[in-house]
């Protein structure tokens, strides 16, 4: 459980910025999608990862109502990145934008990720929603993918997060941690049990960064002001990870 409040966000004389970012499957916003935006409010990101957001109809209109009853606004993603997207708050500058498919494995789901570069203060990042394969091999594959995908943004520090479909021992989760930090593995907060709500054993949700950004915390918000667990327990079928991390300056 959350014992200690995660810094808040700030721009540091030196240029540097303490951001948080939040990564969320929020299943289609097919659950109760006013506890979805009361987490989301209560975390106060100023990144949200979302995975599975709506790709049907009038897919772009919810996405834009979630990311306004939660104080946010889209960045990029949804349908056109086949279920990942990026919401961010006023705080940041955006640099770039571009949503990706990835190849279709015949008889399995289609598969994106959402990038963007930002800025904030004086730090410039790349950042990429992304939610992996349910087969092994085939997210292994796209967690080397995301890996090339990150290293094409151009800017020296990247987040990146998601749901994997996989726990930190498996191998897709430990080529990703290979490279990038794990930041719950890094600076452990809250609760480390992404899924499922009504009975937490497992983390297959993550955010990961370069080694340059520093990890103040990171975890699932049980305890955060403003989250309660009915809320958490209502709004999708998925915990959230909430971090906590300053990026230095570019």
């Amino acid at each position: 459980m959350a014992t200690l409040l995660l810094p808040g966000s700030r721009t540091e004389p030196d240029g540097s910025a303490v951001l948080r970012v939040l990564s969320y499957n929020i299943r289609s916003m097919r659950d109760d999608t006013a506890a979805l935006a009361r987490v989301i409010s209560a975390c106060a990101p100023d990144l949200v990862l979302v995975q599975e957001a709506p790709r049907f109809f009038r897919w772009r209109k919810k996405l834009a109502r979630l990311a306004a009853a939660s104080g946010q606004t889209v960045l990029s993603g949804g349908a056109t990145a086949a279920g990942p997207a990026l919401l961010c708050s006023l705080r940041a500058t955006v640099e770039r934008t571009e949503d990706v498919l990835l190849p279709l494995t015949p008889g399995l789901h289609r598969r994106g990720f959402a990038t963007a570069v930002v800025r904030f203060g004086g730090a410039r990042l790349g950042v990429l929603s992304c939610h992996l394969s349910l087969q092994q091999d085939e997210r292994y594959e796209q967690g080397g993918m995301l890996l090339d995908r990150l290293a094409g943004l151009g800017t020296e520090q990247v987040i990146a997060g998601g749901d994997l479909n996989e726990r930190p021992g498996g191998r897709t989760f430990r080529r990703l941690a290979g490279e990038l930090q794990d930041c719950w593995a890094t600076a452990p907060w809250g609760g480390e049990y992404t899924s499922t709500p009504a009975d937490p054993h497992q983390r297959i949700d993550a955010i990961f960064a370069t080694p340059g950004i520093e990890v103040l915390g990171c975890g699932v918000p049980h305890g955060h002001p403003g989250v309660t667990e009915q809320d958490l327990r209502a709004a999708t079928d998925h915990l959230p990870v909430l971090a906590a991390l300053r990026v230095p300056a570019s």
